[in-house]
């Protein structure tokens, strides 16, 4: 795409969809060698609803100092702020509306030379929406659940996993004690990377993912195996999209003010049930939610938030457009949006931590693994 001026001197940042640890991290990154370029930079607030409504704030040095190690970010997120999935109320009800033009109208006015879009596969697909519109955008590719195909890690998702391992670290201390079942629910609705590392990072007995639907006998002989031969405890970690086979993913609740509107949640109180009826042993659930989202950044994630921002505003000021950053192998380059949503990394059979896990004894439900 060629750039509306002949030299980037303004450019915007957002965070849009589900916070993470990591964001403040990128911030940081495009902020300080753009005013070192002499950029000014523009922080709009609340992801896209602050560029549809024309919420934002100027971000200056002593702005984005000593925010590394934060987590969460500074500029606020929202994952209902679609600018072409605009939600508003009319008579009483929810009418979904087109609100691109207001977004493209506040770019213009803020005079905008360039946007850097932090988010996951929403956020992509609305930037390259933008993009299509001819808003200078570089993307900066941020989910804890790790399932862009076009990049190899994500940032956020060694945070959350961190968290899960944890939490099953603490989990093995009172099952062990109490000689009970746990099961643990962790985000990942399509995807089960934070299942799959997390449960294999923090010892889990059984990991349940969206991937593989699981078959319950499986399960119950998987506990009742390992209760027969003396381990009196069993730690099983679930995604929250996971299913069984001829089954449905348990849908919590359905906001159609989100562009995806159904959210997912209730799956480890099933499984435990299930268990429990069927093994008759004492079991117990424990939902992680946003946990995985909160606190600081681990050292991993705050080099890489750090790289991809770095990255991304040198894209811009190079006016290298419509391309998003990525992780490849130990390089940051970039791909085009479109590429970048074209396909969502999922875990596969052959994945080597799936077949390390099971090398170990680990179970995932299913006896075609």
């Amino acid at each position: 795409m060629v750039a509306k001026t002949k030299r980037v001197r303004r450019v915007g940042i957002l965070t849009g969809g589900g916070d993470c640890p990591g964001l403040n991290a990128v911030i940081r990154g495009v902020a300080k060698p753009a005013h070192d370029n002499g950029l000014s930079v523009l922080g709009i607030l609340d992801g896209f609803e602050g560029l549809v409504e024309g919420r934002a704030i100027e971000l200056y040095n002593k702005d984005v100092s000593g925010i590394l190690a934060s987590g969460g970010t500074i500029l606020g997120s929202s994952n209902k702020g679609d600018p072409f999935h605009w939600p508003e109320k009319s008579n009483g009800d929810i009418i979904i509306t087109d609100k691109s033009k207001d977004a493209m109208k506040y770019y213009d006015a803020w005079g905008l030379d360039a946007l850097i879009a932090i988010g996951g596969d929403g956020t992509m697909n609305i930037a390259k929406r933008l993009s299509d519109m001819g808003m200078n955008i570089v993307g900066v590719p941020k989910t804890i659940d790790n399932d862009l195909e076009a990049t190899d890690q994500t940032f956020g998702h060694d945070s959350a996993v961190y968290v899960v391992s944890e939490a099953l670290d603490r989990l093995h201390t009172t099952a062990s004690s109490h000689h009970r079942v746990m099961v643990i629910e962790v985000m990942g609705r399509y995807a089960g990377w934070i299942a799959l590392n997390g449960g294999l990072a923090g010892g889990a007995d059984i990991i349940l993912l969206p991937e593989f639907p699981f078959e319950w006998d499986a399960v119950f002989e998987r506990v009742l195996k390992r209760n027969m031969m003396g381990k009196k405890f069993s730690i099983v970690c679930v995604a929250e999209g996971a299913k069984p086979k001829d089954g449905e993913m348990i849908v919590k609740k359905v906001d159609k003010k989100r562009t995806d509107p159904i959210q997912l949640g209730g799956i480890a109180e099933v499984v435990a049930q299930k268990i429990s009826d069927n093994t008759g042993l004492e079991t117990r659930y424990t939902v992680l939610g946003h946990l995985q989202r909160g606190g600081s950044p681990t050292p991993y994630d705050r080099i890489l938030s750090t790289k991809f921002g770095t990255t991304a505003i040198k894209l811009a000021i190079k006016k290298k457009f419509g391309r998003m950053v990525a992780l490849k192998g130990n390089e940051i380059v970039s791909v085009k949006i479109e590429d970048a949503i074209a396909n969502q990394k999922l875990v596969k059979p052959d994945d080597q931590a799936v077949e390390a896990a099971i090398a170990i004894g680990v179970c995932f439900g299913t006896k075609n693994l």
